[in-house]
């Protein structure tokens, strides 16, 4: 039972939902307890807020939205009793739902302010079967991503659900189905979707509304995982199943303390802001160098530079060149690299995405954020600046069992088929196709302390045979300096000093 049981261990916490609603007391709607949902703002992490309490976190000012009557009869209401499958009891158990929080679904949605920025919100009651999806569900938020993409809204989903509704059977499934599809339409229309990942997110509402956002932001401790707490093997890991274990194998892109979400989200709301036209697009300009301003004489000393310590690297040059920015994580298979910084920032009132190396071997988890960063770029119509400083990709057995190859195919695609301008900059080493990967082809620049070449100099001169002492010579006649990548045509200017 358990091996595919994971939209199982939604059902399961959604009747278990029923259960944790009534642990509150009085059975008061939450409406009735707190009016303004001014408790929202001062919860201890991973507190299961009512729906409204989490809109009114984040917000500046929201409406409900109208609810769609659906298939034909009143919200809240069934074209049979007890649901379509005849449930005995689960007319009775949504009375006490409706009782217990003052709802009568378990998503509410809205129209909202956030930072100034219009957008549709959708926030889930879990006290309300375990905010698990039934077709109600699914009607609403239809509507909900109908009415965006109508108004070129955002949508911010603030899930806690433990999946479908075991009592409507599959025709609560099926609406996984439905929201996929309403995510897709929004993601084709160019239109930004940020989720925040409450206590808990499973089942199918983690693997539609939640991984299928562009940016997903989760509470500390929150439970994350396709897999509800009931059906997971018995000796799996606990870890993995929350929203830190999430963020460590590259499925999030960050753990946000509840004090400072609202401001988080309004930075990305900001950052990611309402679609562009890609003919009137300006690319990016390349940031000024931070180094020394001379040229290196031999193509071994444009090595020893690069690869010297105190250079400046990528962060420098980040916060150098942006106003405010905040990043990606993770690869959404499995993998992070800590050595590859992926996000959007503000520049000049303009935003501009980014993909910077930073100095180290690249791993696939690496190339597969950059891929990421630069088609959500392309789906938003977002200039993306690339930073390239890699003495080459990974080659350690590990990354090879990674997929290296496909990674840095796939970046390569996503760069040179991009409908966005891209502009590069070359701030260190060049190290062979692990460099060239993230490396605009008709747009790339380079500092004065850079270099680029097809193979490391001292691999070039193992290959070749010749004696260690050849190495500074090798490097000479690989013309790696970068006057000389100017001359060769292979950059388009060396970038002057701030």
């Amino acid at each position: 039972m358990r091996s595919g049981g994971s939209n199982g261990a939604g059902d399961r916490e959604a009747v278990a939902g029923e259960a944790d609603g009534r642990r509150d007391g009085d059975g008061t709607a939450a409406r009735e307890r707190d009016p303004g949902g001014s408790a929202g703002a001062a919860t201890l992490p991973c507190a299961r807020l009512t729906a409204r309490q989490a809109i009114a976190a984040v917000a500046d000012t929201y409406s409900e939205a109208a609810v769609p009557d659906g298939r034909g009869t009143a919200p809240g209401a069934s074209s049979a009793p007890d649901g379509p499958l005849g449930w005995r009891g689960y007319d009775d158990a949504r009375a006490r739902a409706r009782e217990r929080t003052g709802e009568d679904e378990s998503v509410v949605t809205a129209l909202a302010t956030i930072g100034g920025r219009e957008t549709v919100v959708l926030s889930f009651e879990f006290r309300y079967l375990g905010g698990s999806l039934g077709e109600r569900t699914g009607d609403r938020l239809e509507a909900a991503y109908t009415h965006a993409r109508e108004h070129g809204l955002p949508v911010v989903s603030l899930i806690a659900t433990g999946g479908s509704r075991m009592q409507e059977g599959m025709r609560a499934l099926t609406q996984l189905q439905r929201v996929a599809r309403q995510s897709a339409l929004n993601r084709a229309a160019g239109l930004p979707q940020l989720a925040v990942l409450r206590d808990p997110t499973t089942g199918g509402g983690w693997a539609t509304l939640g991984a299928a956002a562009d940016v997903i932001l989760a509470l500390p401790g929150a439970q994350v995982g396709f897999a509800g707490s009931r059906v997971r093997p018995p000796d799996a890991d606990p870890s993995a199943y929350t929203a830190e274990g999430q963020l460590a194998a590259g499925q999030i892109d960050a753990v946000v303390p509840p004090d400072r979400l609202r401001a988080t989200l309004q930075r990305w709301l900001q950052l990611l802001g309402t679609p562009r036209e890609f003919a009137m697009m300006e690319p990016a300009a390349p940031p000024e160098a931070l180094g020394p301003p001379e040229l290196p004489e031999t193509g071994w000393g444009a090595v020893v530079r690069a690869r010297a310590s105190g250079r400046p690297r990528a962060e420098a040059y980040l916060r150098a060149y942006f106003d405010d920015r905040e990043e990606i994580s993770g690869d959404r298979c499995g993998g992070v690299d800590p050595g590859i910084r992926c996000g959007f920032g503000r520049r000049q009132g303009r935003t501009i995405a980014f993909a910077a190396q930073c100095g180290t071997a690249t791993r696939p988890a690496g190339f597969r954020t950059a891929a990421r960063l630069v088609r959500l770029a392309d789906r938003l119509g977002i200039p993306v600046l690339t930073l390239v400083d890699t003495p080459g990709a990974a080659n350690d057995a590990a990354a090879e069992r990674a997929g290296a190859g496909a990674a840095i195919a796939d970046t390569f695609t996503a760069l040179t088929t991009t409908r966005v301008p891209v502009t590069s900059l070359l701030i260190g080493e060049g190290g062979s196709g692990g460099a060239l990967a993230l490396a605009a082809p008709d747009r790339l620049w380079a500092t004065p302390d850079s270099y680029f070449s097809v193979i490391a100099p001292e691999l070039a001169a193992a290959i070749l045979k010749r004696d260690e002492a050849q190495v500074h010579e090798t490097a000479d006649q690989l013309r790696i300096r970068p006057q000389d990548l100017l001359d060769l045509g292979v950059i388009r200017g060396i970038v002057p000093p701030a």
